[in-house]
């Protein structure tokens, strides 16, 4: 039998979303606002749990209607089989999202309370004990979202966010989350076939990221027992869920389909990197060097580069006249050392971006940690001569 999922992410991960739960066996899946909707089995949902690498978490939706008042919320809330998701000796937790705001619409608070008057309700008519509110570490957390007056109510079953792997420590000053790597890879074209190279690799994160895809190897594969939210459901099938992490453990390639390859001038960031690898169980996959990007060769003939590029804010250096030479060098060195590769640049939107110097194919808008950026796309082309038309001004632009 399909249940309804929704798949929470940033805006700019939409399309990322997408493509990752139609590889994976999802269906009827739509995009949305920072949302993804989509349905499937238990053994199917099972299985994107533990291999969906750019969603934040995912709801499992159990009603949707009307919310057009606290008392039809309460209402809504009654009418929902509880006892068939979740036990009366299971903590619980309510969080209300208000999707409108201003006068006479309910606040997150007030959502909150309807849909637990509503919950309680119903497990008294039934004559069995009411579930125990836990605000702190609850073992069920409902989401009651409200928008346009229609209530959207789901069960989180992930539990905390999938963007902890649990492999990265935070020992670079501008990490980019697991999540956001990966969509940054799967808007860039990745898919593990190709030769990758990070050469700002900072903590690793986009190499490790990169190292799940061409390993088939699944992110979350390594939580333990307890740790997603779904194993507290009253649904929860022991036996299938073992199963299909042995399947998905058995589906790992014994080496990836390509080389990896991630460096940064700073030694200690190279250090750190190899340490999140050996966590993530790839390091032996990725190989690891320090140097300078400018100075050093190209790994391989052809393949896809993909860097985190200093935007200045975290990286302490906020001087224009630093990153207008910065840039300069870098579109100068994909240019003599790169040609045949496929390159992206995660680079601030305000930044002096354009002294790069090439033409990029597109131009996707991301927020990476509240901070507008950019990911550039080029294809540098084997044997092409660039001339001072080929700029950042003259891109395709993903923007509304």
């Amino acid at each position: 039998m399909l249940s309804n999922f929704i798949a929470i992410c940033s805006e700019d991960a939409v399309a990322a979303v997408v493509k990752e739960l139609e590889t994976y066996g999802a269906e009827n899946v739509k995009a949305g606002y920072k949302a993804v909707s989509f349905d499937a089995d238990q053994e199917t949902s099972y299985r994107l749990h533990l291999k969906l690498q750019t969603p934040s978490r995912l709801l499992q939706v159990i009603r949707r209607g009307s919310g057009s008042s606290i008392p039809v919320l309460t209402n809504q809330a009654r009418k929902v089989k509880w006892n068939e998701f979740f036990r009366s000796d299971t903590t619980y937790l309510v969080e209300g999202v208000a999707g409108d705001r201003g006068p006479g619409h309910p606040t997150a608070t007030d959502i909150s309370k309807a849909i637990r008057m509503g919950l309680e309700d119903f497990f008294r008519h039934k004559e069995l004990d009411v579930p125990r509110v836990d605000l702190k570490e609850p073992k069920i957390k409902v989401v009651a979202h409200v928008h346009g007056g229609e209530l959207t109510l789901s069960l989180d079953s992930t539990g905390k966010s999938m963007h902890k792997r649990g492999y990265r420590m935070e020992n670079h000053p501008a990490p980019v989350k697991e999540n956001m790597a990966a969509a940054l890879l799967i808007l860039a074209g990745y898919d593990g076939t190709q030769p990758f190279y990070d050469p700002m690799c900072g903590s690793g994160t986009i190499a490790i990221e990169a190292s799940f895809m061409s390993l088939n190897k699944a992110a979350l594969i390594h939580r333990r027992k307890g740790e997603f939210a779904f194993e507290n459901f009253a649904t929860f099938d022991h036996h299938l869920w073992r199963r299909v992490q042995e399947e998905t453990r058995g589906a790992k390639r014994d080496e990836p389909l390509a080389r990896i390859f991630a460096s940064d001038i700073e030694s200690k960031y190279v250090d750190a990197s190899r340490e999140n690898a050996l966590r993530a169980r790839v390091e032996k996959h990725i190989t690891f060097y320090q140097g300078s990007f400018f100075n050093l060769d190209a790994p391989s003939s052809s393949g896809l580069l993909l860097s985190n590029l200093p935007y200045g804010e975290r990286i302490g250096q906020s001087d224009e006249t630093h990153l207008i030479e910065f840039y300069k060098r870098v579109g100068d060195t994909l240019k003599q050392k790169y040609s045949g590769w496929k390159a992206a640049l995660l680079v601030g939107a305000d930044t002096p971006y354009k002294f790069i110097g090439l033409r990029p194919k597109r131009k996707i808008p991301i927020d990476n940690g509240g901070i507008p950026c950019r990911l550039l796309i080029f294809d540098l082309y084997a044997g092409k001569k660039y001339s001072d038309s080929d700029t950042t001004d003259n891109a395709v632009t993903d923007e509304n």
